[in-house]
């Protein structure tokens, strides 16, 4: 660090910040690339994902991308926009309702729903749709910085 504004330069919102009904939102086309590397990342070459021919007598009648690469643009929207940066994911469930497949461009919003202020976790509603269809929803929970740890941190830069 050059100075000692990039440690809030490094933060989202802090849990002063944060309101109830507060929400982000994050959008991607998922593409073939995605579904091949999120496969090979994971070790998850079920055929239902790389195989047409296999994936076509399936109940999808075609490939799909894997539930979890749809998950993982929550982290996106939590890591990134709400709270952000120097948040910590704690813990989420899941409910996958459709497919993904590739070349749907995926809508993912995270709202808060809950606040508990004497532990700094926040509970965020999250959702997954693809058009009007929900494809996967859930419930986050996540730490959050609080602002005056992040200025107490940057007393202790400037004193040494």
């Amino acid at each position: 660090m050059n100075d000692v504004s990039d440690l809030t330069e490094l933060h989202g919102l802090f849990f002063e910040d944060l309101k109830v009904g507060l929400t982000a939102v994050y959008a991607r086309t998922i593409t073939e690339t995605d579904i091949v590397l999120f496969a090979g990342i994971s070790g998850d070459n079920n055929p239902v994902h790389i195989n047409e021919e296999f994936a076509s007598t399936t109940m999808f009648s075609g490939r799909i991308a894997h539930g979890m690469l749809t998950a993982a643009f929550i982290s996106t929207v939590l890591g990134m926009k709400l709270p952000g940066p120097g948040s910590i994911y704690v813990s989420q469930t899941l409910r996958f309702k459709a497919p993904v497949r590739s070349g749907d461009t995926l809508h993912v919003r995270a709202t808060v729903t809950d606040l508990v202020p004497e532990k700094r976790r926040a509970t965020l509603s999250t959702v997954c749709t693809v058009g009007n269809k929900v494809v996967l929803e859930g419930e986050a929970v996540v730490i959050v910085p609080l602002r005056s740890s992040v200025a107490g941190a940057e007393s202790t830069a400037r004193a040494g």
